[in-house]
């Protein structure tokens, strides 16, 4: 190695990746069982009210889902299930199926390495948590609900949050936020007013979010993207973006929104 060379941090596997992913969308009222993450925060945000299987299980299958189908009903909320290669046991996506639980709404992990050359559109400006979430909130047009479920759960978090906005006349018209644990830096929340679209609002978001992530100590980045989502997936492919894996949802018919 020459003498000034920096050494090249080994980029997360897949599985850091998904326990990054899960430590980032962390919520309130979440219980451990079996192996399972059971989680509870109505709102937008999927993987905050689903029930994750990422580690090895010891307990009859039909016995576990009856466990939480019980749980869920007691809170009044639909159980769906978050399903990940990294999903366990390996039968519980077939069970689900079997059951009558459909797929929907499949996610590509995309994985960069953060480079300075990515810099050039840091042209965003950092707001207050509290600020940020109520402009996504108009962004999204959401329920007070959900905003509500929102600011819990990235208020709860131990994790570095750093929160973007690109304005346009005074209004913010398009967000993201970066949550960065350890050298990783996850973007989240890449929201473009309707009306403003196409004018490389959210290229800016995002290079100011990795700039910021950049700054903190972060190498390198995931994000979280609907599969047929290809204006968005070009967009993270500039920035050097790639397909690690996907996940996807299941639900009984009616209790998939």
């Amino acid at each position: 190695m020459a003498e000034n060379a920096q050494p090249v941090e080994t980029a997360p596997d897949d599985r850091r990746i998904e326990e990054l992913g899960l430590n980032s969308s962390t919520p309130p009222g979440q219980l451990l069982y079996d192996g399972w993450l059971l989680r509870m925060l109505p709102g937008k945000a999927k993987r905050a009210r689903s029930v994750n299987a990422p580690y090895a299980s010891s307990l009859p299958l039909h016995e576990k889902i009856a466990h939480c189908e019980r749980l869920y009903r007691t809170v009044h909320m639909p159980m769906i299930f978050r399903i990940t290669p990294f999903s366990q046991p390996e039968e519980l996506d077939a069970e689900l199926e079997r059951r009558g639980f459909g797929r929907f709404e499949t996610t590509a992990v995309e994985y960069a390495r953060i480079h300075e050359g990515l810099f050039g559109h840091a042209q965003g400006r950092i707001m207050t948590l509290g600020s940020w979430i109520e402009a996504v909130g108009d962004l999204r047009d959401s329920p007070p609900q959900h905003r509500e479920s929102h600011r819990a759960r990235l208020e709860g978090s131990p994790l570095i949050l750093r929160a973007v906005a690109v304005e346009e006349e005074g209004r913010v018209v398009a967000t993201g936020l970066t949550i960065i644990e350890a050298n990783c830096a996850g973007i989240f929340d890449i929201v473009t007013k309707e009306d403003a679209r196409g004018r490389g609002h959210a290229r800016t978001v995002v290079s100011t979010l990795l700039k910021t992530a950049w700054d903190i100590g972060a190498r390198h980045a995931y994000l979280q993207v609907g599969a047929d989502n290809a204006p968005a997936r070009n967009l993270y492919r500039w920035f050097g973006f790639e397909e690690r894996y996907t996940y996807w949802y299941r639900g009984r018919e009616g209790e998939q929104a």
